[in-house]
């Protein structure tokens, strides 16, 4: 396989990802910039941070003064699913030389998707040359995505209210999914629960972090149920 049909394949393939990267992508510049962060800001952070749902978060946590702490913490507990996608990738990076910190640093949960297949159909000898630009296609998709959404906040006199629900929306359609597709239920209803538990408790500023504490203690617990229940079969 030639090196330009290696470009090709991998721009094929990381089309599906261009449809809502680069559509997230303007609502996330579009929303830093109603909040009085303009485009500097906003290709600083899909350049240096790019994490996705994380950088919705971010911009609460930027606007509402958020503590360096809580900022961490939320970030770990948002983004605690990174650390399995690396450990599941350690044999698939190995060998990949220079290309390596960047494969690292942009595996985000779409790009996952598609370096993690085992049908990609590219010789081995070629395979960095595909996580390398599969990688940045998706980030560029995603920047690209910013710069025009940050662009038309300044520029268009356009009415946001509501358009920060993006994530929330994303979060939905993301869990309906799973409902539908899984027959294992519980970890979205412990989800679900505990999230409003603790918003009634703590209230709508400061639920997130005891929420993903006690989500995260849940999943656990029913981990180490099932894993009981299978000792005792």
């Amino acid at each position: 396989m030639k090196d330009n049909s290696v470009v090709k394949k991998a721009f094929v393939d990381s089309v599906p990802v261009a449809a809502g990267y680069i559509v997230l992508g303007i609502g996330f510049g579009f929303i830093l910039n109603t909040k009085g962060y303009g485009l500097p800001w906003a290709m600083a952070m899909s350049l240096f941070i790019y994490a996705g749902s994380m950088q919705f978060v971010c911009i609460n946590l930027i606007t509402s003064g958020a503590s360096l702490a809580a900022a961490a913490l939320t970030t770990l507990m948002v983004n605690a699913r990174h650390l399995f996608y690396g450990i599941s990738m350690i044999d698939r990076y190995r060998g990949t030389g220079k290309a390596k910190p960047y494969l690292i640093f942009a595996l985000s949960d779409e790009t996952y998707s598609l370096v993690c297949r085992d049908n990609i159909d590219v010789p081995k000898e070629k395979l960095t040359v595909y996580f390398f630009l599969v990688s940045l296609l998706d980030q560029a998709y995603w920047n690209i995505g910013t710069f025009i959404g940050s662009s038309a906040g300044y520029l268009l006199n356009i009415n946001s209210d509501g358009m920060d629900f993006a994530l929330t929306a994303l979060f939905i359609t993301i869990v309906t999914e799973q409902w539908l597709s899984s027959d294992r239920h519980r970890p979205a209803i412990i989800g679900g629960a505990v999230s409003v538990i603790c918003l009634l408790i703590f209230g709508p500023s400061n639920f997130l972090i005891p929420a993903m504490i006690a989500i995260t203690i849940g999943m656990f617990a029913i981990r180490k149920m099932e894993e009981g229940k299978d000792a005792g079969n």
